[in-house]
């Protein structure tokens, strides 16, 4: 009679484009799919890769929610004609909040989990222009099917405005002493940040004694890491004089190629070298002859430096 193998039968291979039961939850969660989005009893099987394609200043919209502590820009919502926020944080890390003054306020930086940030988001605002004032959130369970931010905002850009720290929470209020402690602590935290001019959803940003210019780009991911490949090669891949690109992150489907700046740079400096590499950038874009020996393995090594924001 044959041993009983002491090992699990595995579970059978994915078809082609499916997520097996062990491998990550595509989510970004950090845990096996069939713990996550793919429980029996779990999160909803939503998941979407770029939740914001298609919402105006997408690029900035992903900026504001995983990489700039203090900005704002308003958004033109269908339907409705009360004034309405976006918020990179609002206080308490509140989802949304409806304000005395009569403006909705949408919190970017909120982790809802439930597989579509955009629907989450605009549930949450749908909510709050509804709502007596206070602060609005989402229930413990995933918000039923809806519309999704892209089908409520309207406009071609937002208008960013990017703050040294989070005195606009008490902008619209006339007795600020109650909040005095609570604004003081989230603004130690904020790292000072500027949004380049020339470009759009670059950032220069100061943490600690370091600076970094961190550039969130629509472009596919294979696209632009042959892009940025070519430019490494060409020694082309330089901001400033001391700059070096280091590596990048990955959020919401979109990368956000980082560069270490030598101290004292400022955001300033870096907006003519910046407009001179995005055309550089483009004309390598453009190029779509086969990657040389020296590009691929630049190319490797850039990928090897990715982060992924979950």
């Amino acid at each position: 009679m044959a041993k009983k193998s002491r090992t699990k039968a595995r579970d059978a291979a994915p078809a082609e484009g499916e997520v097996g039961p062990r491998q990550p939850c595509p989510c970004g969660s950090g845990r096996r799919y069939k713990a996550c989005h793919g429980a029996a009893d779990g999160a909803p099987p939503v998941y979407v890769a770029r939740p914001f394609e298609g919402l105006p200043s997408e690029c900035d919209v992903v900026a504001l929610r995983e990489l700039v502590p203090a900005a704002t820009a308003p958004l033109e919502v269908a339907g409705t004609d009360r004034t309405v926020l976006l918020a990179s944080l609002l206080p308490a890390a509140a989802p949304a909040m409806s304000r005395d003054s009569g403006q909705v306020w949408l919190g970017l930086q909120v982790q809802h989990n439930y597989g579509d940030p955009s629907r989450d988001l605009a549930a949450v605002l749908q909510q709050a222009l509804d709502a007596e004032p206070g602060i609005v959130g989402l229930t413990s369970a995933p918000p039923a099917d809806g519309p999704r931010l892209q089908d409520l905002v309207t406009g071609d850009r937002l208008d960013i405005t990017v703050h040294d720290g989070f005195d606009y929470w008490v902008a619209d209020l006339d007795d600020r002493d109650d909040l005095a402690a609570a604004l003081e602590q989230a603004n130690a935290t904020a790292s000072p940040t500027a949004r380049l001019t020339q470009v759009e959803a670059a950032y220069w940003t100061r943490i600690g004694a370091k600076e970094h210019l961190r550039w969130v780009m629509p472009e596919p991911e294979g696209d632009l890491l042959d892009a940025l490949s070519r430019l490494h090669v060409a020694g082309a891949d330089v901001i400033a004089d001391g700059a070096r690109l280091v590596g990048m992150f990955r959020a919401h489907g979109l990368l956000a190629p980082v560069w270490d700046l030598p101290v004292g740079t400022g955001a300033e400096a870096l907006e003519d070298p910046a407009a001179a590499f995005r055309t550089a950038l483009d004309e390598a874009l453009a190029d779509t002859t086969p990657l040389t020996g020296d590009e691929r393995a630049a190319r490797s090594g850039l990928a090897n430096r990715q982060v992924t924001i979950r």
